[in-house]
């Protein structure tokens, strides 16, 4: 999915991943569960490869707004390149901020929408904070592949469209520690329809 800083606690996860059925070239469905078997909603599942890297393209400019006092959507997928705009429709204003090696960048305090939206241009994953309300943190997953999904309430995301070849599948989720590589697995695409499931293990409450 993206470069993630070295993990400091390669223990604490514990990822194994199955495939089954003969891979598709149309379609992936892919089953993510925590370490007690349990369905992990919102796991963002990607295949990565050269021929995807050469068909990525920035998506049309997204959005993370503040409402409650949250940023919404907590995660946001985007591609390489993707504009981000980050709109405040608080009746209080906020600091908003990342210092993750993928994208540094500081919205001083404000109310309303920035003019210029942020360009995220790099693989990998910022976690959104707000100098004002500790309590605020979000995500923001920037892939260098075309071919992604996020998981529904049942743990299940469906990937399609992607060329046949070999292939990472990996998979990401905000409760995995930052210091932790998300596991991945190498699978050969070809004719046909396959499943597989990520079990991933180490994740904080």
């Amino acid at each position: 999915m993206m470069p993630l800083p070295a993990p400091r606690k390669a223990a604490a996860l514990c990822a194994l991943l199955w495939l089954t059925g003969a891979a598709s070239a149309g379609s992936l469905r892919v089953q993510v569960l925590d370490s007690a078997g349990k369905p992990l909603e919102g796991a963002v599942v990607s295949l990565v490869s050269d021929a995807a890297r050469r068909a990525v393209r920035p998506l049309p400019e997204q959005e993370i707004s503040q409402e409650n006092k949250q940023f919404v959507p907590a995660v946001r997928v985007v591609t390489v390149g993707t504009l981000v705009r980050f709109p405040n429709r608080d009746s209080v204003r906020h600091h908003v901020y990342s210092f993750s090696p993928t994208k540094k960048f500081e919205i001083k305090l404000y109310a309303g929408t920035p003019a210029a939206p942020v360009l995220f241009d790099q693989p990998g994953v910022a976690v959104l904070g707000c100098n004002i309300h500790d309590q605020m943190v979000g995500w923001v997953v920037v892939l260098d592949t075309p071919y992604f999904a996020q998981t529904d309430a049942q743990g299940q995301a469906l990937l399609e469209g992607m060329p046949a070849g070999a292939h990472q599948l990996r998979a990401w989720h905000a409760r995995l520690p930052v210091d932790v590589t998300p596991p991945q697995q190498a699978i050969a695409l070809t004719e046909g329809y396959s499943t597989a499931t990520v079990r991933l293990g180490g994740l904080q409450p």
